[in-house]
């Protein structure tokens, strides 16, 4: 598809092809965060770049990050412009689909009692918006259940199948969770009630529902993997309706449209940063259409509430909506993120988005006064970094992630209790944390715990935090060491600042969204002439004024100056570096931009420096 009137005309200075060999870009083997520079593209995917470029008239920017995400001439069409019409698939290719559709038509049919249990994250929230907003069309009100973070913990438990049980419930609904939650499922199951479930997380062992829809269920051969939670839940209701349809439900009226439902979605798609194949980025591209129409109310409210500037983007989506959805379920109420999507009330939607953007706030500066608390416990030697303190459960996580950004080492910070301690863990690429958390746990170092390659969960007594790092030390210690070894940032391009205009970054976002599996475009600046730096907001961001030889001076964002890249830039004023940055569409005050932020810095030779 080509994309002429949007063209970024640059002159061949500006732009420079990374070369094509094994040594490291610009010449940076070791960037101040510690990582060698290295091209994305290989040979061949040199010769896709430019036959993009050619083919689908892209300045080379643009083509070099498409052929690096997998793009070339055989697929372009469909990677360029995913559309919901061509890859949305038939809801009966997931395992078990048909036969949960047909119960929970039979459910609506004979009015029972339907509950839907979903889990407390965006994604949670968002599959149980779109599985209650499409039985509302069939004139069914179901009673949402979201379990507390920290006295239910994550899915189903025995005691809550035991209260919706006495309370009548005929059909129960998991959503986000439930898969794998044997013994509360049984425990349902034995007191009469039909256990449904819509689930993604890997599973070796599925509970005794009724019916699992899994895509990542050892049996299932759908190849819809990649879908989060949400866009399962919404690929099944689907299929309910097309159920409903068959048994004549739609007689007489029209059938109600689903693609509204999208704007959630996306939502619960890039908040939980999973892989953005051609199907899920139409899912975004699509629901965030459908978010700046503010049909939902809850969200029109949200994003009123975030004073966002410009449209919503995938970006909004990850860093500004979710996480205030997320507050709710991490120092709040778990249920207010899906009240919030439900509501069709003006009133109540501002009061509760309101809520959550307080929640939000002090979400973050709880997570600011325990982050700051655990990196001075740090011990930057360590193999694997453990960190315990009295913080809030509900941050560990994100001063695990944290951590882990800064140190580039796998990180577990534990908020300790009065009696056990829990915590959360982030891993970096080659290191398997979630195996190493379930060892321990078999080992008897854990009172439980369990996760995946990059993540891990955990409950630990106090007094075994120490044998905890010692095992984790001795268990990841060589992983650890050679994945540092191996630890690369990938750069799409080299550029000039002044190549880095508004028009670039809107063409970038256009091909977006990127994100998990579709990492962010990284462009190499050769030889940047810091002009200006100055703090900026209330967290010491620095904001830069970047030049270059050619082309008008840009300006750019270091968010979370700590370590040493923070430490380069806040004395860098005329001076000039290699600046790696990452370029996306924004816009100040209604003007169009493009948004710069820093993410790694290197120094060069005395003798390319450009004089102050």
């Amino acid at each position: 598809m080509e994309k002429v009137s949007h063209r970024v005309m640059v002159e061949a200075s500006c732009v420079q092809s990374v070369p094509v060999s094994e040594t490291s870009v610009l010449g940076v083997d070791q960037s101040l965060s510690g990582r060698r520079w290295m091209r994305r593209l290989d040979e061949r995917g040199e010769r896709t770049a430019m036959a993009l470029a050619q083919r689908h008239t892209l300045p080379e920017i643009v083509a070099r990050v498409l052929a690096g995400r997998g793009v070339d001439l055989d697929n372009a069409g469909r990677e360029l412009t995913p559309t919901i019409r061509e890859l949305m698939p038939d809801p009966s290719t997931l395992t078990a689909c048909d036969a949960l559709v047909a119960r929970l038509a039979d459910a609506i049919d004979r009015g029972e009692r339907i509950v839907l249990f979903a889990d407390y994250d965006v994604d949670g929230a968002t599959s149980a918006a779109v599985v209650a907003r499409t039985l509302a069309h069939l004139a069914v009100t179901p009673r949402i259940v979201i379990p507390d973070r920290i006295t239910d913990g994550y899915g189903p438990s025995i005691p809550a199948m035991e209260a919706l049980a006495d309370e009548g419930t005929d059909v129960l609904l998991c959503l986000d969770c439930g898969a794998g939650a044997i013994e509360p499922v049984a425990a349902a199951k034995a007191r009469g009630m039909t256990v449904l479930v819509i689930d993604h997380h890997p599973v070796t062992a599925l509970a005794p529902a009724d019916h699992i829809v899994n895509p990542n269920r050892p049996d299932d051969l759908s190849g819809l993997s990649d879908c989060a939670a949400v866009g399962v839940a919404f690929i099944v209701m689907v299929g309910l309706m097309r159920e409903m349809r068959r048994r004549g439900r739609f007689e007489g009226r029209t059938e109600p449209s689903l693609m509204p439902l999208l704007d959630c979605v996306a939502l619960g798609t890039v908040a939980d940063v999973v892989p953005l194949s051609p199907l899920n980025r139409a899912f975004v591209t699509r629901g965030l259409v459908a978010l700046r129409r503010r049909e939902n109310l809850g969200l029109a409210a949200l994003t009123t509430v975030s004073k966002l500037s410009g449209p919503v983007d995938a970006g909004h989506l990850g860093f500004v909506l979710g996480p205030r959805i997320n507050a709710g379920g991490r120092i709040g109420r778990s249920g207010l993120g899906a009240r919030l999507l439900t509501s069709d009330d003006p009133a109540e939607t501002e009061a509760i988005a309101t809520e959550l953007d307080r929640l939000n706030r002090e979400r973050r500066s709880l997570e600011t006064a325990a982050l700051a608390e655990a990196t001075a416990l740090v011990d930057e030697d360590a193999a694997v970094i453990v960190v315990a303190g009295r913080w809030h459960p509900g941050v560990v996580g994100l001063v695990a992630a944290r951590l882990k950004e800064r140190f580039r080492k796998p990180a577990l910070a534990i908020g300790l209790g009065d009696e056990a301690g829990t915590g959360s863990g982030r891993s970096i690429s080659g290191v398997d944390l979630g195996a190493a958390i379930r060892e321990a746990a078999a080992a008897g170092l854990l009172l439980k715990g369990g996760g995946h390659a990059m993540a891990a969960g955990l409950t630990v007594a106090p007094e075994r935090i120490e044998a905890l790092t010692a095992w984790l030390t001795e268990r990841l210690g060589p992983a650890v060491r050679e994945a540092v070894l191996r630890d690369t940032l990938k750069i799409d391009a080299i550029a000039a600042p002044g190549a880095l205009d508004e028009p670039l970054a809107r063409l970038l976002t256009e091909h977006g969204p990127w994100g998990a599996g579709r990492p962010k475009p990284v462009i190499a600046l050769d030889g940047a002439y810091i002009d200006h730096v100055m703090k900026v907001g209330t967290g010491e961001s620095l904001k830069l004024r970047l030049s270059g030889r050619a082309g008008p001076p840009i300006e750019a964002m270091l968010f979370r100056p700590a370590g040493p890249v923070g430490d380069r830039l806040r004395a860098a004023r005329g001076a000039t570096v290699n600046i790696a940055v990452e370029v996306a569409h924004g816009a100040f005050r209604g003007v169009p931009r493009a948004d710069i932020t820093v993410v790694d810095v290197a120094e060069i030779s005395a003798a390319v420096r450009r004089a102050a």
